[in-house]
């Protein structure tokens, strides 16, 4: 057997002391290790098997993070390996249906699921009155299983919808130890519109400990998105190529959709979204390091190269692009 000295126990203490907390700080850089899952990267409302309706999740210390709720997100979450009954938290840019389809499915299900913590649903004004609506849509169901499986827990304990103001400096919406959450209001809505309505359509920014990406939502041009985005990481932002937008919506109308006004929606389409240039313009102004193009029209609609989007945006923008498709981890 080898007798140690005293010196030799000392130094290997100290070696193991040492050991111990670089272990430590390797477990504390992986715990802070952020990652985000694009659920849904159609923009919409539209429905098709390629790409689901928007939805990004922020993974922070295997905490998710929601951001928009289309349809389509409860699948992508299970297909992402995502528990759905864990979202805690969700953050919707606006409340047309392509953003939040998703919601009363999360809601009834979590609490049918057997949740019993509360999930808190924030957006711009209108959101709290959804989440009254969704409770209010799984009625019958909380009341046949309180009957039949004696349930103590009822969603309206549980679901919590909260007004965002919209506003043109960032204002913070959430923080924990994880995450700050910050919003400001975008352009996706028209001042005229404005005029005529109290709903709004905001942007978040998402700082983790490790680094920090902005979620653009549906938006033309936007000062107030550009300085919400300067210096993160990430900049999470639609993307329209609008000559096959057009050739593509000049089609489905002559199919017999759209209806309804089509050149009022076609307003709304051009004039409400981001082209390819401006994305890259904003992204350009804020001094962002990547670019990733999500909600994108035309998509799965009418499937274009790659390329013709991301040289679309370098024309404006010198930095990484990366063209978003459902379930990309970044």
């Amino acid at each position: 057997m080898t007798i140690k000295t005293r010196r030799q126990v000392l130094v290997d203490a100290a070696a193991l002391g040492l050991s111990l907390v670089a272990s430590g700080t390797l477990r504390a850089q992986q715990a802070r290790h952020s990652k985000l899952v694009l659920l849904g990267t159609q923009g919409g409302p539209n429905i098709r098997l390629q790409r689901s309706e928007t939805a990004s999740v922020v993974v922070a210390d295997d905490v998710p993070y929601l951001i928009d709720c289309g349809y389509g997100t409860m699948r992508a979450l299970v297909a992402a390996g995502i528990q759905y009954r864990d979202v805690a938290n969700v953050f919707i840019t606006h409340l047309h249906d392509d953003h939040v389809a998703d919601i009363p499915a999360l809601m009834s299900h979590q609490w049918t699921g057997g949740r019993v913590k509360a999930t808190d649903i924030y957006g711009p004004y209108g959101t709290a009155d959804m989440v009254r609506a969704a409770i209010e849509f799984q009625k019958a169901n909380t009341e046949i299983r309180i009957v039949d499986e004696a349930r103590s827990v009822r969603p309206e304990t549980m679901f919590h919808g909260h007004d965002v103001r919209a506003t043109a400096a960032a204002e913070a919406v959430f923080k924990d130890q994880r995450v700050k959450v910050s919003s400001v209001e975008n352009t996706h809505f028209p001042e005229e519109s404005k005029q005529k309505m109290p709903y709004r359509s905001i942007a978040y920014r998402v700082d983790c400990a490790d680094r920090s990406l902005v979620f653009a939502g549906d938006t033309a041009y936007s000062a107030n998105l550009v300085k919400l985005a300067k210096g993160a990481d990430l900049l999470v932002c639609e993307a329209m190529e609008l000559a096959t937008t057009r050739s593509n919506f000049e089609r489905r109308v002559a199919a017999g959709e759209y209806q309804d006004n089509p050149e009022g929606i076609w307003r709304h389409i051009e004039g409400t979204h981001s082209r390819l240039e401006v994305v890259g313009r904003m992204a350009t102004e804020a001094g962002v390091g990547t670019v990733v193009l999500n909600h994108l029209v035309p998509g799965a609609l009418l499937e274009i190269p790659d390329s013709d989007y991301i040289q679309g945006v370098r024309k404006t923008f010198s930095g990484e692009v990366i063209l978003g498709r459902d379930q990309m981890v970044l």
